[in-house]
């Protein structure tokens, strides 16, 4: 094999050889060193075209036997991404930086060859720093494909600083290759203004690291629904970047925020519940306190037609009668245990959210009293809905409520109206 690309290599030597006699000769004197350096790159290009194009045929060829995503996901993340590509570029890269020797004597021209090495070795770093970015997209198909969405996050985050990073390294190098200048050089040089850097590069820095706090913790990732109390923000996350997040809203608009704020602000992840199809419903009706007032027994037998609290009451009616018995001044009222409306009422909303197909019966279901304001008392209605879709749930929420507040009249109930001037 050795001794067939030491043929190959004395071949071209002698063809070149042949080719910068014939140049010499027939171009005006002076200009030769020109047609030299035309013709060696436009060779130099022929031959890095056909030997790449040949390296992409075969990759791209042997791809095509493994079509599928879920039996080769690597495999298919890699041809997606175009790794393969910035492979055969390499490959044909080093060829040409293998024969530009043998294509004319590297002692007639040594200036140029000097540049035309320098270029092969620039063109290998950049060849090197789009391979790392192709190999961050085939990350992120693997992903995709395998539907693990906070590893894209981690990786999106990931990904930004790279590229960053990755600029500014190969830039060195770059400099470095061009230049003919050793590395430390330039980096030595950098040391003076890294504060400067750390400043200009905050919000990267935090974006970085509130991306990958935020994949390793799974508490957001793309298309979980979300509220921002600090911002009156509540929609779907489309995008988290490096330096920003980009929510849509509900009323399709799009808000962005700065990703490092999923750090410090308070957000509530509402796709869980999305997720659980079931929605919490926490909502007060107040009434005056004024229209509070003990059951009697003309009261208590016209409610006893209601059906969810007749065996309540007479059970209860029963249970108070006895304790009665025993007291002294029993005729009054206020001596001992009484029903009273408000509490009546509160036991017939119970009962009431308990009945109702449209409330998830395995979560929590409760009608309490709040702390009394100068609105008046609050009895607020806890439980959850089976359907977490937007406009389903605002309409068993109302269903709920627009009963309440009609039955409350059935127990003599008043209901607090607030007027507010604007």
């Amino acid at each position: 094999m050795k001794d067939e690309i030491q043929d190959t290599k004395s071949f071209l030597q002698e063809i070149s050889d042949q080719l910068y006699i014939y140049i010499s000769q027939v171009t005006p004197g002076g200009m030769d060193w020109v047609v030299h350096i035309i013709v060696k790159l436009g060779l130099l290009c022929a031959v890095f075209l056909v030997v790449d194009f040949i390296f992409k045929f075969i990759i791209n060829f042997v791809f095509r036997f493994f079509k599928s995503d879920e039996k080769y996901p690597v495999i298919r993340s890699v041809y997606q991404s175009k790794i393969s590509n910035s492979v055969a570029h390499f490959a044909a890269l080093l060829v040409v930086g293998a024969v530009h020797p043998s294509i004319f004597p590297a002692t007639a021209l040594p200036k140029t060859n000097i540049f035309i090495n320098r270029s092969i070795n620039l063109g290998l770093v950049m060849i090197l720093a789009g391979m790392l970015y192709r190999s961050l997209t085939g990350f992120r198909y693997f992903f995709t494909i395998k539907q693990d969405f906070y590893k894209i996050m981690a990786l999106n985050a990931i990904s930004e600083t790279v590229k960053i990073l990755g600029i500014f390294i190969f830039s060195v190098v770059g400099l470095c290759v061009i230049f003919g200048i050793k590395g430390t050089t330039i980096v030595g040089s950098l040391g003076a203004i890294t504060a400067v850097l750390v400043l200009v590069f905050r919000d990267t820095i935090l974006g970085f690291v509130t991306g990958i706090h935020v994949a390793t913790s799974k508490n957001l990732k793309v298309g979980d629904w979300v509220s921002i109390p600090k911002y009156s923000i509540e929609g779907n996350i489309t995008d988290i970047s490096l330096l920003t997040t980009k929510i849509t809203n509900f009323d399709k608009t799009v808000s962005t925020i700065p990703t490092y704020d999923l750090l410090t602000t308070e957000i509530k992840n509402l796709q869980v519940m999305s997720e659980s199809n079931t929605r919490r419903i926490k909502k007060s009706i107040y009434f005056n306190i004024n229209s509070f007032k003990f059951l009697n027994e003309e009261d208590i037998e016209r409610l006893k037609e209601i059906n969810l609290i007749s065996d309540y009451l007479e059970e209860k009616t029963k249970e108070i009668e006895r304790e009665k018995q025993n007291l002294q001044h029993n005729d009054k009222t206020i001596n001992g245990r009484q029903l009273t409306n408000i509490g009546v009422f509160r036991y017939y909303a119970q009962k009431y959210i308990e009945n109702d197909p449209d409330i998830d019966q395995k979560g929590a279901k409760m009608v309490r009293q709040l702390d009394i304001t100068p609105q008046g008392l609050p009895l607020e209605v806890y439980c959850f809905s089976n359907d977490s879709k937007w406009e389903h749930f605002e309409q068993i929420q109302a269903d709920i409520f627009d009963h309440l507040l009609v039955a409350s009249k059935e127990f003599d109930l008043q209901v607090m109206q607030i007027s507010v001037k604007v």
